[in-house]
């Protein structure tokens, strides 16, 4: 197996600093977008998991784009695409549309989303060599978490809606200009018809991570109003969606190396633990200090699963399927978001804002059973696994 000397560069970081523009922007928007449909644009529980759950669909569709698009015309194309249609999405909140509005917002964001991410995981893999995929895209993502934790209070400064939507056109327009002054050396491997178009074990993967993931729209659509509503916590509601954030953000920065060092495995396992401990108290919050504890611990653990798979997913697959395997793998994740998305909206409406946290914290066990058949793989696989963690070590 051969090894790459490169390491974690400017250009690099750069890739990390749009990143974080980006998702500042869908961060400042995304915590009082609950509120302002629920409340002034008169909207039901289950508009806003419909809206909310929109976005995964439209993002579903744009992987699938997306994945071939990095793969064919580079990875910097996928990502500025991604940027404008953000960009986009932050002018169509801003229309007198009302609920229309709200939609071809989050449609345009979903599209967006795909794009950027797609094409700023495979990128950033290209400039720090897979052996490094786990940590590369631990890092990558402290830039999405830095930008979601940031957002809730760049939002609340603000003081409306409104200006939180055009701070995510700003966001978008700077990030763009950031990517158009980083060069991409990406030359497109040639295909090979003897492989699978789907890269090795993604079904597994994908379902796995999709099942972790159930629990993110039940934090984005309805933490805020189900602390509000339990306890009448008032700002701890935003101050417990910021620590869940911030905690993802500092666990992938300073341990998101843990799957190029320690067996993938030990890692996403002990990630559902977290996660499951951190639902069940938010079921019943015990107060203030527990709220905020308990999103904590589920950021927390939210912050391994990803990086177990998705780096050896990576591993696995032929350069020549890299962008596709990342734009699957999130496909995967949005659509299990979608459907859980309209799933917690109608739980929250027939049961009360409970109801969602428990079906996302059911869903870890079947993300359990589904990451079992992820690393249960041939010997083959495994020792090539080790073999990359020992030559990072």
């Amino acid at each position: 197996m051969v090894f790459s000397s490169r390491s974690f560069s400017g250009r690099f970081w750069a890739l990390v600093l749009a990143t974080f523009l980006g998702f500042l922007g869908i961060g400042t928007v995304l915590p009082m977008l609950a509120p302002q449909i629920r409340y002034k644009l008169h909207g039901t529980d289950q508009d806003v998991g419909f809206v909310v759950g929109v976005f995964s669909f439209v993002a579903l569709a744009g992987r699938l784009v997306a994945g071939p698009l990095a793969d064919r015309r580079g990875r910097k194309i996928s990502f500025l695409t991604g940027l404008f249609c953000c960009g986009l999405a932050g002018v169509a909140y801003l229309l007198p549309l009302g609920l229309a509005g709200a939609y071809l917002g989050r449609i345009l964001q979903g599209f967006g989303e795909a794009c950027l991410y797609t094409g700023a995981a495979a990128w950033a893999v290209e400039v720090t060599g897979v052996e490094r995929s786990g940590r590369t895209l631990s890092y990558l993502s402290t830039g999405i978490w830095g930008g979601i934790s940031m957002g809730p209070a760049v939002g609340q400064w603000l003081g409306s809606f409104e200006r939180a939507a055009a701070m995510q056109v700003a966001s978008a327009v700077a990030a763009f200009l950031v990517v158009t002054r980083i060069h991409e050396d990406y030359h497109p491997h040639e295909h090979d018809p003897s492989r699978s178009w789907l890269p090795p074990g993604i079904i597994a993967s994908g379902l796995s991570i999709g099942f972790v993931n159930v629990h993110y729209p039940v934090v984005a659509g309805f933490l805020i109003l189900h602390l509000q509503a339990s306890g009448n916590l008032g700002q701890a509601a935003y101050t417990a969606y910021s620590a869940y954030a911030l905690m993802i953000l500092c666990s992938r920065f300073f341990l998101g190396g843990l799957p190029d060092r320690i067996r993938p495995a030990i890692v996403y396992f002990g990630g559902l633990i977290f996660m499951a401990a951190g639902l069940l108290v938010l079921v019943r919050p015990p107060g203030r200090i527990g709220a905020i504890a308990a999103t904590a611990l589920l950021g927390f653990g939210f912050s391994f699963p990803w990086g177990a798979v998705a780096s050896t997913v990576i591993r696995r697959a032929h350069p020549s399927q890299r962008g596709r395997a990342v734009g699957l793998l999130t496909g995967f994740y949005d659509l299990f978001v979608g459907v859980s998305s309209f799933g917690a909206g109608w739980l929250a409406h027939r049961f009360g804002y409970w109801a969602p946290f428990l079906m996302a914290a059911c869903a870890l066990g079947a993300a359990a059973v589904a990451g079992w058949f992820v690393f249960a793989e041939s010997p083959k696989a495994s020792r090539e696994e080790e073999a990359v963690c020992v030559e990072v070590n």
